[in-house]
């Protein structure tokens, strides 16, 4: 009997040790897993109300594909790019098998490759959900270094969201700040990105926004410019008090001309007419490029209409 125990565990030790040898070899075999969608389709759900089963030719350990081939085993959740999906119509959309192959590592986890998938793609179902579309506002404080300043405005992208949640949320909300961006002694242009504030309960296209902001060194010059007048009927003559201003032009460095010399200030007869004061506000025209602002000195001036 002793001996019929050793040769039983002689047996035992060797199918276990070709067992596992056999087991951590490659193989190439057809597995099938399912997937719970996740992604952020415009008007949609967040998460498919129904899931896919995804089936590819791969190459893993035996080890890998006993896994994978387990009944009954419970949906991969996956978040697809939305520009991925192609809508079929209703509530469904498709991840075309082209797209598949970079969520192959979420999909079938550590696999040595997946040579090829079986079906065009998978199919989902996302349902309508509530949503609403809000504006993306800053909270921005700069200084910029001496001489320095924008070129622009500082440009956000995405400068919108997406918002999603009950109605008695949604009626409440009008826009989404952006967490404080605080930069100063700017001389150079920045970029960053920034987390969002998403209100309590509510879900949102995105949770940060990309920055940016372009920022060169100025030079200033000034001069001072005749102000004329524009759309005085004939027969009128409207007289400015003062008749010149002062204009500050700030120009992006090195400046190779004078932009007074090219664009002109003016008053509007059809404001003065709509005055009860006389009083108009001093405007520019003919701006040339390379201006990056200017300031006028008076801004707003007195007007009479005279006799010729």
């Amino acid at each position: 009997m002793k001996d019929w125990g050793q040769l039983f565990l002689c047996l035992l030790l060797s199918t276990s040790i070709w067992l596992i040898h056999n087991l951590s070899r490659s193989y190439v075999e057809v597995v099938s897993v399912p997937v719970s969608a996740e992604s952020n389709l415009t008007g949609r759900a967040r998460l498919s109300e129904s899931n896919a089963y995804i089936s590819a030719k791969v190459k893993a350990t035996g080890f890998r594909l006993l896994r994978l081939g387990k009944k009954n085993r419970r949906a991969v959740k996956v978040f697809f790019d939305p520009s991925d999906f192609r809508h079929l119509g209703g509530d469904v959309y498709r991840i075309p098998s082209s797209s598949l192959m970079k969520y192959s590592a979420d999909i079938f986890g550590s696999v040595e490759a997946v040579e090829a998938f079986v079906d065009e793609g998978a199919d989902f179902s996302f349902p309508t959900a509530d949503h609403k579309k809000v504006p993306v506002r800053q909270i921005v404080s700069l200084h910029y270094a001496e001489q320095y300043m924008a070129k622009g405005p500082m440009v956000f992208k995405p400068d919108s969201v997406t918002l999603y949640g009950e109605l008695s949320r949604l009626e409440n909300v009008d826009y989404v700040l952006t967490k404080p961006i605080a930069l100063d002694d700017v001389s150079t242009s920045v970029h960053g990105t920034v987390k969002l504030e998403i209100p309590a309960g509510i879900r949102s296209s995105h949770t940060e926004a990309n920055y940016s902001l372009d920022v060169c060194r100025y030079v200033e010059i000034s001069e001072e410019m005749r102000i004329q007048t524009e759309g005085v009927p004939a027969g009128r003559n409207l007289a400015v008090l003062p008749s010149t201003a002062v204009v500050t032009f700030r120009c992006a460095f090195p400046s190779t001309f004078n932009p007074g010399k090219m664009s002109r200030v003016y008053v509007d007869y059809k404001e003065f007419s709509n005055s009860l004061t006389g009083r108009c506000i001093v405007k520019m025209s003919k701006l040339p490029s390379g201006v990056l602002d200017y300031s006028i000195q008076p801004q707003v001036v007195d007007c009479v209409l005279v006799s010729n």
